[in-house]
């Protein structure tokens, strides 16, 4: 296990140290110390290695993330695994703005409660909130699954296409084209199988399923008003 102290090492050097791993590394295992809430913290990794950063961050923290596993026990900022690709992301606080935005793949697990535009674009990420969600999450959101225990804030899932949302607690609005829709037996499979991984404490009959009327694929003069 390599231990890097911000402290004494600078931001630039240790992001270029992390993304110098490949996959035949023998440093596996890091751990990053004294973050002080270091912006852009273990970015563009591309090596199956295990980051641990104690401490919290700022934002875009594990942004465009591929293989690696990483693990921050405080809170982040903004964008957290923004463009992720595969991996995972766990934080063990809470997330600011537009977590998870743009993410292709991969699993981001947020402990804490998420802030507006969580899953903002999502393009095939997995994301799961043990708390809530602020306003606009899942905007235009194309694939993957959003996964929330807790509540989720006003226009859920505005304009979304073919993203799966999931809410165990209430939902204060849809936005434009959300509905609600059935939960079927391969929707409960999947979620008891990522709420295992993500550790949470929830059964998946707690859920209710929201997703795309798909009334907005193609202009509609009647449905003008949605757009």
């Amino acid at each position: 296990m390599q231990t890097i102290d911000m402290a004494s090492t600078e931001l630039r050097e240790l992001n270029s140290t992390l993304q110098a791993q490949s996959k035949k590394t023998d440093d596996a295992e890091w751990v990053i110390e004294n973050t002080r809430g270091a912006h852009a913290l273990a970015v563009g990794l591309d090596a199956p290695i295990k980051v641990t950063v104690k401490g919290s961050t700022g934002y875009y923290c594990a942004g465009m993330n591929k293989q690696a596993d990483v693990h921050v026990t405080g809170s982040v900022g903004p964008g957290v695994a923004e463009n992720m690709i595969s991996g995972s992301v766990i934080v063990e606080g809470d997330a600011s703005q537009y977590a998870g935005a743009t993410g292709h793949g991969g699993l981001l697990v947020i402990k804490g409660n998420a802030s507006s535009r969580c899953g903002i674009s999502m393009k095939g990420i997995d994301i799961v909130v043990h708390g809530n969600v602020g306003h606009m999450s899942a905007f235009m959101a194309q694939s993957g699954n959003l996964v929330i225990l807790g509540d989720a804030g006003d226009a859920l899932g505005d304009s979304l296409y073919e993203a799966r949302l999931f809410v165990r607690g209430k939902v204060k609005s849809l936005g434009a084209d959300c509905i609600e829709k059935e939960m079927r037996p391969e929707h409960l499979e999947f979620l008891a199988d990522i709420l295992k991984r993500a550790g949470a404490d929830a059964k998946p009959e707690e859920f209710k399923r929201y997703g795309s009327a798909r009334k907005l694929y193609n202009f509609n003069v009647d449905h003008a008003d949605e757009y």
